[in-house]
Protein backbone atom coordinates (compact mmCIF):
# COMPACT_ATOMS: atom_id res chain seq x y z
CA UNK A 1 0.00 0.00 0.00
CA UNK A 2 1.71 3.13 -1.04
CA UNK A 3 0.55 6.33 1.45
CA UNK A 4 -0.59 9.75 0.05
CA UNK A 5 2.06 12.09 -0.32
CA UNK A 6 5.16 9.74 -0.95
CA UNK A 7 6.90 8.09 -3.84
CA UNK A 8 6.40 4.71 -4.85
CA UNK A 9 10.09 4.14 -4.59
CA UNK A 10 10.21 4.27 -0.84
CA UNK A 11 12.62 1.44 -0.34
CA UNK A 12 15.31 2.93 -2.88
CA UNK A 13 14.97 6.33 -1.17
CA UNK A 14 15.64 5.03 1.67
CA UNK A 15 18.59 3.62 0.83
CA UNK A 16 19.84 6.42 -0.81
CA UNK A 17 19.46 8.53 2.26
CA UNK A 18 21.25 6.34 4.29
CA UNK A 19 23.88 6.20 2.17
CA UNK A 20 24.03 10.03 1.99
CA UNK A 21 23.99 10.48 6.04
CA UNK A 22 27.72 7.93 6.14
CA UNK A 23 30.36 10.08 7.74
CA UNK A 24 32.58 11.72 5.52
CA UNK A 25 36.38 11.75 6.58
CA UNK A 26 38.22 15.55 8.18
CA UNK A 27 40.43 15.73 5.86
CA UNK A 28 37.75 14.49 2.82
CA UNK A 29 35.52 17.95 4.56
CA UNK A 30 38.64 20.05 5.08
CA UNK A 31 39.89 20.07 1.37
CA UNK A 32 36.57 20.29 0.00
CA UNK A 33 36.63 23.72 1.91
CA UNK A 34 36.81 26.99 -0.20
CA UNK A 35 39.79 28.41 1.19
CA UNK A 36 39.40 31.09 -1.61
CA UNK A 37 37.45 33.09 0.46
CA UNK A 38 39.29 33.62 3.12
CA UNK A 39 41.98 34.71 0.57
CA UNK A 40 39.97 37.98 0.00
CA UNK A 41 40.96 40.86 2.17
CA UNK A 42 37.66 42.08 2.38
CA UNK A 43 36.40 38.65 4.32
CA UNK A 44 38.29 38.94 6.99
CA UNK A 45 40.35 42.59 7.03
CA UNK A 46 37.08 44.49 8.67
CA UNK A 47 36.72 41.79 11.35
CA UNK A 48 40.17 41.83 12.49
CA UNK A 49 40.03 46.00 12.21
CA UNK A 50 37.60 45.67 14.93
CA UNK A 51 39.08 43.24 17.45
CA UNK A 52 42.04 45.28 17.38
CA UNK A 53 40.19 48.60 18.19
CA UNK A 54 37.94 46.62 20.74
CA UNK A 55 41.19 45.69 22.50
CA UNK A 56 43.16 48.69 22.19
CA UNK A 57 40.37 51.07 23.30
CA UNK A 58 39.79 48.28 26.25
CA UNK A 59 43.94 48.85 27.28
CA UNK A 60 43.54 52.88 27.05
CA UNK A 61 40.89 53.18 29.43
CA UNK A 62 42.30 50.73 31.72
CA UNK A 63 45.31 52.67 32.06
CA UNK A 64 44.46 55.89 30.99
CA UNK A 65 40.44 56.59 31.62
CA UNK A 66 39.81 54.65 34.11
CA UNK A 67 39.38 56.80 37.47
CA UNK A 68 41.50 55.49 40.93
CA UNK A 69 39.36 55.50 43.39
CA UNK A 70 42.36 55.27 46.03
CA UNK A 71 45.89 54.32 47.12
CA UNK A 72 45.03 50.98 47.57
CA UNK A 73 44.02 50.51 43.48
CA UNK A 74 47.35 52.29 42.62
CA UNK A 75 48.75 49.15 40.46
CA UNK A 76 52.24 48.27 41.51
CA UNK A 77 52.95 48.46 37.63
CA UNK A 78 52.27 52.17 37.83
CA UNK A 79 55.00 52.97 40.25
CA UNK A 80 58.07 55.01 38.69
CA UNK A 81 56.44 55.21 35.15
CA UNK A 82 53.29 56.76 35.17
CA UNK A 83 51.77 60.29 36.70
CA UNK A 84 48.68 60.65 37.91
CA UNK A 85 46.36 64.14 37.30
CA UNK A 86 43.92 65.13 39.75
CA UNK A 87 42.32 67.99 42.23
CA UNK A 88 43.52 68.52 45.33
CA UNK A 89 40.29 68.27 48.24
CA UNK A 90 42.58 68.66 51.03
CA UNK A 91 45.20 69.34 52.84
CA UNK A 92 46.56 67.74 56.17
CA UNK A 93 49.64 68.72 56.96
CA UNK A 94 52.66 70.30 55.39
CA UNK A 95 53.68 67.83 53.42
CA UNK A 96 50.56 65.58 52.37
CA UNK A 97 47.48 66.28 51.15
CA UNK A 98 44.06 64.23 49.05
CA UNK A 99 43.83 64.32 45.36
CA UNK A 100 40.84 63.12 43.19
CA UNK A 101 41.88 61.66 40.15
CA UNK A 102 40.53 63.30 36.90
CA UNK A 103 42.11 61.08 34.41
CA UNK A 104 42.30 62.44 31.46
CA UNK A 105 41.48 66.00 32.64
CA UNK A 106 39.68 68.39 31.11
CA UNK A 107 39.65 66.57 27.44
CA UNK A 108 37.75 63.74 29.40
CA UNK A 109 35.53 66.12 30.59
CA UNK A 110 36.51 66.81 33.90
CA UNK A 111 35.86 70.56 34.91
CA UNK A 112 33.15 71.08 32.69
CA UNK A 113 31.11 68.04 31.52
CA UNK A 114 32.04 65.85 34.91
CA UNK A 115 32.27 67.94 38.25
CA UNK A 116 34.87 66.62 41.09
CA UNK A 117 32.69 66.39 44.33
CA UNK A 118 33.32 69.32 47.12
CA UNK A 119 31.43 68.32 49.81
CA UNK A 120 33.12 65.47 52.43
CA UNK A 121 30.62 63.24 52.24
CA UNK A 122 30.95 62.57 48.47
CA UNK A 123 34.30 62.74 48.78
CA UNK A 124 34.89 59.98 51.46
CA UNK A 125 36.49 56.94 50.37
CA UNK A 126 37.26 58.50 46.75
CA UNK A 127 40.41 60.38 47.31
CA UNK A 128 44.08 59.43 46.84
CA UNK A 129 46.36 60.44 49.91
CA UNK A 130 49.55 61.73 48.72
CA UNK A 131 52.77 62.21 50.67
CA UNK A 132 54.79 64.64 48.39
CA UNK A 133 58.23 63.37 48.24
CA UNK A 134 61.79 63.85 49.06
CA UNK A 135 60.99 66.74 51.34
CA UNK A 136 59.88 66.78 55.33
CA UNK A 137 57.69 69.56 56.61
CA UNK A 138 57.54 70.72 59.84
CA UNK A 139 55.03 68.58 62.11
CA UNK A 140 51.86 69.55 63.07
CA UNK A 141 50.37 69.03 66.65
CA UNK A 142 48.92 65.61 66.48
CA UNK A 143 48.61 62.22 68.57
CA UNK A 144 49.21 64.00 71.85
CA UNK A 145 52.39 65.83 70.28
CA UNK A 146 53.18 69.44 70.34
CA UNK A 147 53.63 71.11 67.49
CA UNK A 148 56.75 72.33 65.86
CA UNK A 149 57.70 76.35 64.79
CA UNK A 150 56.63 76.47 61.15
CA UNK A 151 54.21 73.77 61.40
CA UNK A 152 51.11 76.01 60.59
CA UNK A 153 53.76 78.27 58.47
CA UNK A 154 54.00 75.35 56.34
CA UNK A 155 50.27 74.34 56.02
CA UNK A 156 48.79 77.46 55.81
CA UNK A 157 51.43 77.98 52.46
CA UNK A 158 50.65 74.73 51.17
CA UNK A 159 47.12 74.97 51.38
CA UNK A 160 47.61 78.49 49.50
CA UNK A 161 49.56 76.84 46.87
CA UNK A 162 47.72 73.87 45.63
CA UNK A 163 44.45 73.43 47.50
CA UNK A 164 41.13 73.19 45.02
CA UNK A 165 43.88 73.35 42.01
CA UNK A 166 44.65 70.75 39.46
CA UNK A 167 48.21 68.57 40.12
CA UNK A 168 49.74 65.97 38.39
CA UNK A 169 51.84 63.45 40.97
CA UNK A 170 54.88 61.31 39.38
CA UNK A 171 54.20 58.24 41.80
CA UNK A 172 56.54 56.12 43.02
CA UNK A 173 55.81 53.31 45.79
CA UNK A 174 52.71 53.07 48.40
CA UNK A 175 54.53 54.17 52.20
CA UNK A 176 53.44 52.10 55.48
CA UNK A 177 50.57 54.85 55.75
CA UNK A 178 48.76 53.42 52.63
CA UNK A 179 49.83 57.11 50.99
CA UNK A 180 50.98 57.44 47.81
CA UNK A 181 54.53 58.90 47.63
CA UNK A 182 54.95 61.31 44.63
CA UNK A 183 57.19 64.38 43.16
CA UNK A 184 54.41 66.62 42.83
CA UNK A 185 53.75 69.63 39.86
CA UNK A 186 51.39 72.34 39.61
CA UNK A 187 50.81 74.81 36.97
CA UNK A 188 51.56 78.90 38.35
CA UNK A 189 51.01 81.28 35.76
CA UNK A 190 51.64 78.92 33.05
CA UNK A 191 54.34 77.67 34.60
CA UNK A 192 54.95 73.90 35.99
CA UNK A 193 56.28 73.91 39.56
CA UNK A 194 57.56 71.38 41.62
CA UNK A 195 55.65 71.95 45.02
CA UNK A 196 58.13 70.10 47.46
CA UNK A 197 61.41 72.28 45.88
CA UNK A 198 59.03 75.45 46.28
CA UNK A 199 58.62 74.39 50.14
CA UNK A 200 62.46 74.22 50.02
CA UNK A 201 63.16 77.48 48.87
CA UNK A 202 61.19 79.15 51.19
CA UNK A 203 62.35 77.34 54.32
CA UNK A 204 58.98 75.55 54.71
CA UNK A 205 60.51 72.18 54.80
CA UNK A 206 63.86 70.02 54.64
CA UNK A 207 64.88 67.77 52.54
CA UNK A 208 63.96 63.76 53.74
CA UNK A 209 66.51 62.32 55.97
CA UNK A 210 65.08 58.95 56.57
CA UNK A 211 67.77 56.26 56.10
CA UNK A 212 65.40 54.06 54.46
CA UNK A 213 62.40 54.36 52.04
CA UNK A 214 63.64 58.28 50.65
CA UNK A 215 62.51 59.36 47.23
CA UNK A 216 63.52 62.10 45.02
CA UNK A 217 62.31 61.18 41.20
CA UNK A 218 66.47 61.73 40.92
CA UNK A 219 65.92 65.64 41.91
CA UNK A 220 68.06 64.97 45.20
CA UNK A 221 70.88 67.13 43.99
CA UNK A 222 68.84 69.69 43.50
CA UNK A 223 66.06 69.80 46.47
CA UNK A 224 69.62 69.78 48.48
CA UNK A 225 71.27 73.12 46.44
CA UNK A 226 67.37 74.56 47.45
CA UNK A 227 67.60 73.55 50.93
CA UNK A 228 71.59 75.41 51.74
CA UNK A 229 70.38 78.46 49.87
CA UNK A 230 67.82 78.88 51.86
CA UNK A 231 69.83 77.84 55.03
CA UNK A 232 72.08 80.72 53.32
CA UNK A 233 69.40 83.06 53.39
CA UNK A 234 67.64 81.99 56.80
CA UNK A 235 64.54 81.73 55.73
CA UNK A 236 61.57 80.13 57.03
CA UNK A 237 62.71 77.96 60.18
CA UNK A 238 66.31 78.67 59.56
CA UNK A 239 66.09 81.91 60.69
CA UNK A 240 66.45 80.96 64.10
CA UNK A 241 69.98 80.07 65.92
CA UNK A 242 70.99 77.00 64.28
CA UNK A 243 72.60 75.18 67.03
CA UNK A 244 69.05 75.15 68.36
CA UNK A 245 67.43 74.36 65.01
CA UNK A 246 65.69 70.47 65.78
CA UNK A 247 64.93 69.06 61.99
CA UNK A 248 60.95 67.19 61.33
CA UNK A 249 63.34 63.88 61.70
CA UNK A 250 64.90 64.65 64.61
CA UNK A 251 61.76 65.91 66.11
CA UNK A 252 59.74 62.50 65.46
CA UNK A 253 62.84 60.13 66.50
CA UNK A 254 63.08 62.27 69.96
CA UNK A 255 58.74 62.31 70.18
CA UNK A 256 59.29 58.02 69.23
CA UNK A 257 62.44 57.72 72.33
CA UNK A 258 60.45 59.85 74.78
CA UNK A 259 57.16 57.80 74.43
CA UNK A 260 59.11 53.93 74.74
CA UNK A 261 60.89 55.66 77.81
CA UNK A 262 59.15 54.56 81.21
CA UNK A 263 58.45 57.60 82.96
CA UNK A 264 59.32 57.02 87.11
CA UNK A 265 55.76 57.22 88.02
CA UNK A 266 54.75 54.23 85.78
CA UNK A 267 54.00 51.21 87.71
CA UNK A 268 52.69 49.22 84.45
CA UNK A 269 56.95 48.69 84.10
CA UNK A 270 59.06 46.82 86.76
Amino acid sequence: MIWPFTSASGKGDKSENDSSRQPVPWSDSLNGTDWQHYKDPRNWVPTLLVTTTVLASLKIYRSYLRRIPGAIHVQPSFFRKRSIFGRVTSVGDGDNFHLYHTPGGRLAGWGWLRRVPTKKPALKNRTIPIRIAGIDAPEGAHFGRPAQPFSTDALAWLSSYILGRRVRAKIYKRDQYDRIVATVFVRRFFIRRDVGLEMLKRGLATMYEAKTGAEFGGLEERYKAAENKAKAKKRGMWGGQLEHFESPREYKTRMNLEESTPKPNDTTNP
